[in-house]
């Protein structure tokens, strides 16, 4: 028997007790070992996102996850008992249309999300099922809570180098929000040599923001204008040359397109669905913006796992995790991650 917690509707979350799954032959049993919080588990835990389809069924949450596997189908031929994976959040099926065209996993007819939907259950739970070929192994010295990073340190790498997109030390960048995301992308802005200033209005998420190596944060809230601030840390003629939105903010989201400067590429992260945000499009046509929406990653898990491997001796990843509990205090986790923001950055659930 394992644990298992299924989330029926707007903050109705239940751990129960059930089997364990058997596999099926093309699939591997995971022992989960860490899982994040997310923000989307909490605004479908809140009842504010449609993301999570418990209007389908009771489905199991958690997308940022890493565990141990412990049986494999008789097809897994790329994994074997013991190794230590992490997996894909969105699940495409590879042979619908759009699929076949190479359009993004998000346009897949056939969609599904690990821990957002009943066909695809997440990592709230002692053991999980997943098709192998979504699943990812990462390096035997890496430590559970370094796995389950990839997920979101994998968000801040697409947004920043998927299509069109880099980063260099040439460039100097503005980054909206640093929670979890926002800080993924301080990782990779800094790692290329860039310039990196940021816009938090929390105190200890700037602090968390200079450790991971920000050049500059900036308090929306006091001192100057924002585009002030911004004019006198970067390029004095020709503004921030990529500004990364990983907030979801209303007032950062306008405040991407008045401060972004000239031919800039603008990348749109933080996720804000179901809103209309009143912005300056005109700004768009004579600053020569290119700007490119991130929801749903194709093919990044394993150069994400290459990058993290590569850096993880010279950044401590795991600072970005700031509590840490048992799975079955889940409710105080989640209670943690929606009322103390000021403090709880990453709250991680340890198996």
């Amino acid at each position: 028997m394992g644990r298992i917690a299924y989330l029926h509707g707007p903050r109705d979350l239940r751990i129960v007790h059930e089997r364990v799954p058997i596999p099926r032959p093309d699939q591997i049993l995971v022992r989960v070992r860490a899982a994040g919080i997310c923000g989307s588990d909490i605004e479908c835990f809140e009842g504010t996102s449609g993301e999570g389809r418990y209007d389908l069924a009771p489905y199991t949450p958690g997308h940022e996850w890493s565990g141990e596997v412990v049986m494999t189908g008789a097809k897994v031929k790329s994994l074997g008992v013991g190794d230590k994976v992490t997996s894909d959040c969105v699940l495409q099926c590879f042979h619908c249309d759009n699929c076949k065209r190479g359009l993004m996993p998000a346009a897949c007819v056939n969609l599904r999300e690990v821990g957002f939907r009943a066909d695809s259950p997440g990592a709230w739970a002692d053991y999980l099922t997943l098709e192998q070929n979504y699943a990812h192994k990462l390096p035997s010295g890496w430590t559970f809570e370094e796995g389950a990073l990839v997920e979101p340190f994998s968000v801040a790498y697409y947004g920043v180098w998927g299509p069109g997109g880099w980063v260099d030390a040439s460039d100097d960048v503005v980054i909206f929000g640093a929670g979890p995301i926002g800080l993924c992308a301080v990782v990779v802005c800094k790692t290329a040599g860039a310039r990196v200033i940021v816009v938090e209005p929390v105190a200890a998420r700037r602090d968390l923001a200079v450790r991971l190596g920000a050049d500059v944060t900036i308090d929306p809230a006091a001192g100057e204008t924002l585009r002030q601030e911004i004019a006198r840390n970067a390029d004095p003629h020709r503004g921030p040359s990529l500004v990364i939105e990983a907030s979801g903010n209303d007032q950062a989201i306008a405040a991407v397109f008045a401060i972004a400067g000239y031919q800039p590429r603008v990348r749109l992260i933080g996720h804000s669905i179901g809103r209309k945000v009143p912005i300056e499009i005109g700004r768009t046509l004579w600053r020569g913006m290119a700007i490119y929406g991130q929801g749903g990653i194709s093919s990044f898990m394993p150069r994400t796992i290459t990058f993290m491997e590569r850096i993880r001796t010279k950044v401590d990843l795991t600072s970005i995790i700031t509590h840490r509990l048992s799975f079955e205090d889940l409710h105080e986790a989640l209670d943690l991650a929606i009322n103390q923001k000021d403090e709880a950055v990453k709250v991680m659930l340890m198996f």
